[in-house]
Parts: structure tokens; C-alpha cells; sequence
């Protein structure tokens, strides 16, 4: 049993200006435990987590990871979560954190092709009007757009290209996502393997977590 990060440092009103782990990071952080050995036997030399908020998931993953020298990049849109990110790390003795402040995998690709072992992302999943897609505030951690798909399928056709051949991708999902259907998509748009793997109910919101590899 890893223990949730320490997120002491983050006061109160931060919350007003970067996502508060709820469930749905915890059901993340639950399946990147559940991998635990998995991940381990990858070895992974470089560890991308896309929104990444207050950090917690990415220094999650370093403690699964254990001593390497292993590179946890890390982006957001907002920059005040990638300093809140960083500064996370830090709190729990994690110093190999990098967060870039960009949009999804702008400026990662060509130069990251195929070489990220393990990829998390909780996106903006939430049901929304299509205009409050894409701010640079708190609103960016959770405006979906139509179907709260918008971000997501923005995202989709980049996997296969950000993937290691052996890397894992887990995507978080609720419901209202359709993550049947993005499993489809993968498989046959795409080529990848998907599956959903873990999924729990959280007040009104059914959360998924699907897992993505060649």
C-alpha cells in the first residue's frame, strides 16, 4: 500500500485556482496501484501525465516507480498547477518531476515519438457548452464540451505516437464520455488495444478508468 501523497503544502483558497483531488484521482491512483508489479517490470524511462493539476497522480507514479532515472514529465495549460506540481514533488522527496506549461502534447511530439512508458491523463470530462472549452484557469480542469468528449478526442489520435512500444496509457471516463465507444475507437481506428479495467460509482458520476497499449 503506497501512501496517497502528502499535499499538506496546498492551502485552501489554492483550490480555488487548480483541481482538488477527488474521486476521480483517486480511482486513477487506485489503478496505477493495482499495476503496481507491472509497471515496475516496464523499467520506464519517461512518465507523462497530461493535466496534471496538483501533482498527485505524477508523484504517485514516482513512488510506484521507485529509484531509477526515470523522467516524470508533466503538463497543464494552467501554470499555476505546474508550479503546484513541482512543488508537490518536492513535498514527498520527489525532485525528477519536469511540468511544461502547454496544451495537451504540444511540444512533445516529434521529439518524445513512442518513447513514453507510462501516459495518465484525467481530462476535462465534464458536460459542457462547447465555448467554455479550452481557458487557462480552474474551468480548463473540467469544461468537456459536448459529450464532455471534446478534449479527449482531441487527444485520441496522438496516442499511438506518444506511446513506447511497450507503454500503458490510463485515461479516466465517466459515463457521459461514452467509454465503450472509445474503446472502439482505439481498436479500430487506431489499432491499439483497450480495455476498461477498473470502475466505480461516485455520487451521480460512474468513473472508468480504460487502459491502452499496442
Amino acid at each position: 500500500m503506497i501512501p496517497t501523497p502528502d499535499l499538506s503544502h496546498i492551502k485552501k483558497q489554492d483550490y480555488d485556482r487548480v483541481y482538488e483531488p477527488a474521486e476521480d484521482t483517486f480511482l486513477l491512483l487506485d489503478a496505477l496501484e493495482e499495476d503496481e508489479k507491472l509497471i515496475q517490470s516496464l523499467k520506464p524511462r519517461i512518465c507523462l501525465e497530461i493535466g496534471s493539476g496538483s501533482g498527485c497522480v505524477t508523484t504517485l507514479l514516482a513512488k510506484i516507480v521507485g529509484d531509477s532515472n526515470a523522467l516524470f514529465l508533466t503538463t497543464d495549460i494552467n501554470s499555476f498547477a505546474c508550479e503546484t506540481t513541482r512543488q508537490t514533488g518536492l513535498q514527498n522527496k520527489i525532485t525528477r518531476i519536469e511540468p511544461i506549461n502547454t496544451s495537451l502534447v504540444n511540444g512533445i511530439l516529434p521529439r518524445l515519438k513512442n518513447r513514453v512508458d507510462i501516459l495518465c491523463f484525467n481530462p476535462p470530462y465534464a458536460v459542457t457548452p462547447h465555448e467554455e472549452v479550452g481557458s487557462f484557469g480552474i474551468e480548463a480542469s473540467w469544461a468537456g464540451g459536448i459529450d464532455g468528449r471534446e478534449v479527449i478526442d482531441e487527444l485520441l489520435p496522438y496516442v499511438k505516437d506518444i506511446l513506447s512500444p511497450q507503454g500503458l496509457f490510463y485515461l479516466l471516463l465517466i459515463e457521459e464520455n461514452k467509454p465503450k465507444e472509445i474503446v472502439e475507437i482505439m481498436k479500430n481506428q487506431y489499432g491499439m488495444n483497450a480495455m476498461i479495467i477498473m470502475q466505480r460509482r461516485a455520487g451521480r458520476e460512474k468513473q472508468f478508468i480504460v487502459k491502452i497499449h499496442h
